[in-house]
């Protein structure tokens, strides 16, 4: 029963993927190393940005999303908005238990450092809507589920982040009798960084397949145009690693202290919301593909956002902005390996009856 899920995932992982976790070491150490030692780089990056967005990163995250997005396939959304397990299940690990552990784990283990903490608890907040649908992706997850869930927290965030924000760094430190601290991020700032990092490959997806089937058929575009456009995904997340990297590589490099400091939190977070979310779709019976949708959209964060908040609120030389960095830097090489993870413990699935892998069966077959 098992051989047919195992051959598929065999098929889908190309060398690149098989690799990807020393090509993401590569780009990270690289990254480092520009930041580093490449005197004033930081600085010219930092300065090729339109109205607080980074061109050179919000160029490598659309490079990135554009392929992953460009496969799901839009006529199959319905089987996801229906499914209200899926759905509210995702909610309540993004909305509720996210932030609340986050608050709770930077607390715990940073009470010593303000600034680090309030960065953590910004982090917490910032729920993902960019790399995890490339994680997905790599662990045979659900497309349509995770374009489903990300557009969700999308819509979520533009509404929630700044009044969360203001409770967990308000509200609820001044019920526990905590330090308390504030927040600005307005509407627009929020709903800004929604449009750029996922509306605009989010069109871009949808456009490509309804223009792509109307003129060449379904067989085409899925046969020979994703084969030719899907590995811009990885060098897109690579670009990316090392443009987030190199801007921070002096601080990161030079304070390796308050670095493990921060990766503490941030470690038991990722590993804590993924198992969550693993362990929640196996008790719902959602299937393997949305059981790893669900994990994954719930532990990864929007470290965009985060970065983009702690700078314009504390300044890029800031301990939160420093926190958000940091963010990226432990949740890439995490999350890879719970890729890994999740791809070893598909044998568990063996009656997969899931809209999702009934689909991929017939597209492998």
């Amino acid at each position: 029963m098992t051989g047919a899920p195992e051959t598929s995932v065999a098929r889908r992982l190309s060398t690149l993927d098989r690799l990807l976790p020393i090509w993401i070491g590569v780009a990270m150490v690289a990254g480092l190393l520009l930041g580093r030692f490449v005197p004033g780089l930081n600085t010219v990056l930092e300065a090729i940005e339109v109205d607080g967005i980074s061109l050179p990163i919000a160029l490598g995250l659309l490079i990135m999303m554009y392929p992953v997005l460009a496969k799901v396939r839009y006529d199959r959304l319905d089987a996801v908005t229906g499914d209200r397990r899926l759905l509210i299940s995702s909610l309540v690990l993004n909305w509720v238990l996210g932030p609340a552990l986050m608050f709770a784990l930077a607390w715990l283990l940073l009470p010593d450092l303000p600034e680090y903490r309030t960065g953590l608890i910004i982090v917490g907040l910032a729920r993902c809507i960019a790399m995890v649908i490339i994680w997905n992706d790599l662990a045979c997850g659900d497309r349509e589920a995770a374009a489903v869930l990300v557009a969700i927290n999308s819509l979520f965030q533009v509404v929630m982040f700044a009044a969360l924000g203001w409770f967990y760094l308000s509200v609820l430190p001044g019920w526990l009798g905590l330090e308390q601290t504030s927040i600005d991020a307005s509407p627009w700032q929020i709903a800004k960084s929604v449009l750029v990092f996922l509306g605009i490959p989010l069109l871009a997806g949808y456009l490509s397949r309804r223009i792509g089937e109307r003129a060449r058929g379904r067989d085409w575009y899925e046969d020979e145009f994703l084969p030719r456009v899907g590995p811009w995904a990885l060098y897109g997340l690579l670009f990316t690693i090392v443009l987030l990297f190199a801007l921070q590589g002096e601080q990161i490099t030079s304070r390796p202290g308050d670095v493990a400091r921060i990766a503490l939190p941030l470690l038991i977070y990722f590993a804590v919301m993924w198992a969550g979310g693993y362990l929640l779709g196996r008790a719902l019976r959602l299937g393997y593909a949305r059981t790893t949708t669900l994990a994954f959209t719930a532990a990864g964060n929007n470290f965009e956002l985060a970065i983009a908040v702690a700078i314009g609120t504390y300044g890029a030389t800031s301990g939160q902005a420093l926190a958000g960095v940091v963010g990226p830097l432990i949740e890439v090489p995490v999350l890879v390996a719970l890729v890994y993870v999740s791809l070893a413990l598909r044998s568990r699935f063996p009656s997969d009856t899931s809209p999702a892998a009934r689909v991929e069966r017939s597209a492998s077959s």
